[in-house]
């Protein structure tokens, strides 16, 4: 990482965490919560209808392997997230499910729809500080506005991130898993090989970059949106 500011590092590093485990713990609890309204009680005997992060957290998705890339990612100029990640899938058993393909549709995209949430609560909350000029071309560099400031932004950034990257219809993705109940059952094949070389598909997207071509507009055109 060459000469960096320790400091800076990391205060971003515990930002980016805190942005990442809060995202991914509303992403699974509505999971969660979505199933239960549609009759299935798996993952609330598992105390997953929760945004205590500690049981949507797995050591490897959601700890090591987000720290390992912000590390190597790291640049004090740039603040990108890594898309290698995740948090502990959320168990359901869709024989409990009311509805099967509705419910099917709907749980897999409660996450997605969560996330968005979020980031639209947050982008409002930016556009309101920035009218009012709490946040200015001024204060933005001094005191504790830079900290609000990279964490308002960043989790903007992160969530929409996050549901775009899962509303790609690659199983396990979400995008994929709510593909099952939208194809027609002469899809079956396709959909059958997609549930069984998904995570490779995904892998090769993100090895050759081409996720990059995604996340990297979307980034540009957010920003560009709030300011």
């Amino acid at each position: 990482m060459g000469n960096i500011d320790i400091a800076d590092f990391l205060s971003k590093l515990v930002i980016h965490m805190v942005i990442w485990i809060f995202a991914v713990s509303a992403h699974e609890a509505a999971h969660a919560w979505t199933s239960l309204k549609f009759g299935d009680d798996t993952a609330e005997r598992l105390g997953r209808v929760t945004l205590n992060p500690i049981p949507h957290i797995d050591p490897l998705g959601t700890l090591i392997l987000p720290i390992v890339a912000f590390i190597a990612s790291y640049s004090p100029t740039t603040s990108g997230y890594p898309l290698l990640m995740w948090g502990k899938p959320t168990p359901v058993n869709p024989l409990k499910w009311r509805n099967k393909d509705v419910a099917n549709v709907c749980v897999s995209l409660a996450g997605i729809a969560t996330n968005l949430l979020i980031a639209t609560v947050v982008a409002i909350v930016i556009k309101v500080l920035v009218a009012y000029s709490v946040i200015n071309a001024e204060n933005i560099r001094t005191g504790i506005i830079p900290i609000i400031f990279t964490f308002l932004v960043g989790t903007v950034l992160l969530n929409v991130g996050l549901a775009v990257f899962n509303l790609l219809p690659l199983p396990p993705l979400d995008g994929g898993m709510a593909l099952e109940s939208l194809l027609p059952m002469r899809f079956e094949p396709v959909f059958t090989l997609l549930k069984t070389y998904g995570f490779l598909l995904l892998f090769l997207l993100m090895w050759t970059g081409v996720l990059r071509y995604i996340v990297g507009p979307l980034n540009n055109l957010i920003l560009y949106l709030l300011f």
